[in-house]
């Protein structure tokens, strides 16, 4: 987890759970996702596209899979710096992290949708 955050970049949290968090960064345009031991930052369109491969991979099939293959996922996200390889427990925790994450940025934006129908 992140143990420090500078004051020149202040990070929002958007979500957490216990194996990882994801923070939003108005200053620089850009969310960081705290998981599987890194730090790795994501413009939106990235992180649409991280979504996008973790709920792509057909997680029960997996578990009921018999065959002696490894039981890893490799996420690798085209446009991005970043690869994950997660097991299974790991997916499972990075997606939850995920619909966690775009539930409270879609309940923002109702609220801020919300508030300035009231203003106006």
């Amino acid at each position: 987890m992140i143990t420090t955050i500078t004051t020149s970049t202040p990070w929002t949290d958007v979500f957490k759970t216990s194996a990882g968090a994801i923070y939003q960064c108005d200053a620089e345009r850009c969310w960081y996702v705290d998981f599987a031991g890194k730090v790795a930052k994501f413009d939106y369109r990235c992180l649409l596209k991280l979504r996008k491969s973790v709920y792509h991979i057909d997680i029960e099939q997996a578990l009921l899979n018999t065959t002696k293959d490894p039981d890893v996922e490799i996420i690798f996200i085209c446009a991005c710096d970043h690869c994950y390889v997660l097991s299974l427990i790991q997916i499972i925790a990075l997606k939850e992290l995920l619909e966690g994450t775009f539930v409270m940025l879609e309940l923002n934006h109702i609220l801020h949708e919300r508030l300035c129908n009231i203003v106006s």
